[in-house]
C-alpha cells in the first residue's frame, strides 16, 4: 500500500519567492526513511499556487513525517499564504503502469486504427 500527501498552498504574490525557497530547501536530501518520491509543483494558470506531493511506503512513516521539524517548517508558512493550506491524504491499493493503458486501448481501438503498443 502506498500513502499520497498533497499540500495545495496559495501564496501571497510578495512572498512567492521566499516560499519556494523554504520548498526548495525541505526537498533536499536526505529524505526521510519511507519516502518514495516528494515533488514541488506550480500552477501553470497562476504562479502563486504550488502543489506538493510526496508519496510514502506506510502511514507510520507519513506519521513520523508529520511530526518532524521538516514539516514544521512547511506549517511555518502558512502567514505567508493567501488562503488556508489544503492537505489531501489519499491510500493507493493498487498502482497500475502502462501495461494497462496498453490493454485498455487495444479493447476500444476501432478496427485498422493505429494503436500504440509502448516502448
Amino acid at each position: 500500500m502506498t500513502i499520497i500527501i498533497r499540500t495545495i498552498m496559495n501564496v501571497l504574490p510578495e512572498k512567492q519567492k521566499e516560499v519556494l525557497l523554504t520548498l526548495l530547501s525541505l526537498v533536499e536530501p536526505p529524505i526521510n526513511a519511507g519516502c518514495l518520491s516528494y515533488d514541488i509543483l506550480g500552477d501553470i494558470e497562476d504562479r502563486n499556487v504550488f502543489s506538493l506531493i510526496s508519496e510514502w511506503q506506510s502511514r507510520r512513516q507519513l506519521n513520523r513525517h508529520l511530526t518532524s521539524e521538516t514539516f514544521s517548517v512547511l506549517l511555518g508558512t502558512r502567514s505567508m499564504l493567501s488562503e488556508p493550506m489544503k492537505i489531501q491524504i489519499i491510500t493507493v491499493s493498487d498502482i497500475e503502469g502502462i501495461e494497462a493503458v496498453n490493454a485498455i486501448r487495444k479493447k476500444v481501438a476501432a478496427p485498422g486504427r493505429f494503436t500504440w503498443e509502448g516502448a
